[in-house]
Parts: C-alpha cells; sequence; structure tokens
C-alpha cells in the first residue's frame, strides 16, 4: 500500500544511470533528491565490463559495494532501490532499448550526461535534469586525479566508501595503473 508521502511523489519508477567510479557525496544526494520526486530508484552501473583502467578503475562489483555501503550510511530503505550493472553496448541506436531490457520498467530518466539525455529523449522518455552538488569538487574525475596526486579526496564520499576504497587499495590501483612500461625517449 502508497503511503501518503508516496502519494505525493511524481514519479513511480527513475531511472539514474552512472558510472560511479567512485560513487561520491553528489551521487547521493542525487538519489536523495530523486527519491524525493520517485517512489523507487533505479541506480544504472555503467560501462560494467569495465575496470582497472584511469577512467575506469573499479570492476561492477566494486561500485555496486560502494553504492551499497553509502546508502546504508545515509539510511536509505533498501526497499527504494535497486542496483544494476550494465554492460556498454557503443551502437547508440539501440542503447536504450539494450538498457530497457535489463531494468525494471521506469517512468522517468535522470541524467546530466548529454549523449544519456539525447538517446532517451529521443526515444521518448521523460528526461530530468540532476542539480549539481558541489560540481567542482564532486566529480569522480576530480576524486581520481586527487586520489592519484595524494591529496584530499576521502571527504568527497561517503565516509563507508573511502574505508572500501582504502580496503581494495583503490588509489594503488589507480598510481599503477599511471605507470608505463616504455622506455624513455633520449634525445
Amino acid at each position: 500500500m502508497r503511503s501518503i508521502s508516496d502519494a505525493k511523489r511524481k514519479f513511480s519508477r527513475a531511472l539514474y544511470p552512472g558510472r560511479f567510479q567512485p560513487f561520491h557525496l553528489g551521487h547521493l544526494w542525487a538519489v536523495q533528491q530523486i527519491l524525493k520526486d520517485s517512489e523507487e530508484i533505479i541506480i544504472m552501473v555503467g560501462s560494467a565490463l569495465q575496470s582497472h583502467v584511469l577512467n575506469n578503475p573499479f570492476t561492477a562489483g566494486e561500485r555496486v559495494t560502494m553504492i551499497k555501503l553509502a546508502l546504508n550510511e545515509a539510511q536509505v530503505d533498501p526497499a527504494k532501490y535497486y542496483i544494476i550493472p550494465v554492460t556498454d553496448l557503443d551502437i547508440h541506436g539501440i542503447w536504450v532499448s539494450h538498457v530497457c531490457s535489463l531494468v525494471p520498467k521506469f517512468d522517468v530518466v535522470y541524467s546530466n550526461e548529454p549523449l544519456t539525455r539525447r538517446l532517451f529523449i529521443e526515444a521518448n522518455f521523460n528526461v530530468q535534469s540532476i542539480p549539481y552538488f558541489k560540481r567542482d569538487e564532486c566529480s569522480s574525475t576530480e576524486i581520481r586525479e586527487r586520489m592519484i596526486r595524494d591529496k584530499n579526496w576521502q571527504s568527497l564520499l561517503p565516509k563507508s566508501v573511502a574505508e572500501y576504497i582504502r580496503q581494495i587499495q583503490g588509489v594503488e590501483r589507480l598510481r599503477d595503473l599511471m605507470k608505463t612500461d616504455k622506455a624513455p625517449i633520449n634525445k
């Protein structure tokens, strides 16, 4: 049975796609904002087969774990969300149908990523923007850069996610990925 607060929500189920490399406070804030307007949220972990490269250092399983840890820490009701890894499909014309075949039905998509927005709009989905949270800092790219350069990155993540990254030696992984086996060029 729907509660009174659920009855005020605009949407039944929202899709929130992202790579979450790593899942940071901006992502957590977005989930909380989306749940104000939606009864449930599907957190779609994109690029699920990508890992151990600079832009996608964490596995899909590690990202799912990060998201669960963060949502548990923030006391988000597990009955309100799904976390579903989705593999890439580099054929944009059928990507939306690929996503739809792998996740439960949804009635709104939340994304600020231009290609994702365009593809869902062209497939006639309701696409909403997400207000940014400390965008200059809360960016996975910025956080990965800080990890590599040994600058403060922990404060931009839920505490449980920062601890998990330490446990899996995520910073060391990123730094190893920066190395090269190429011989220096002598001039």
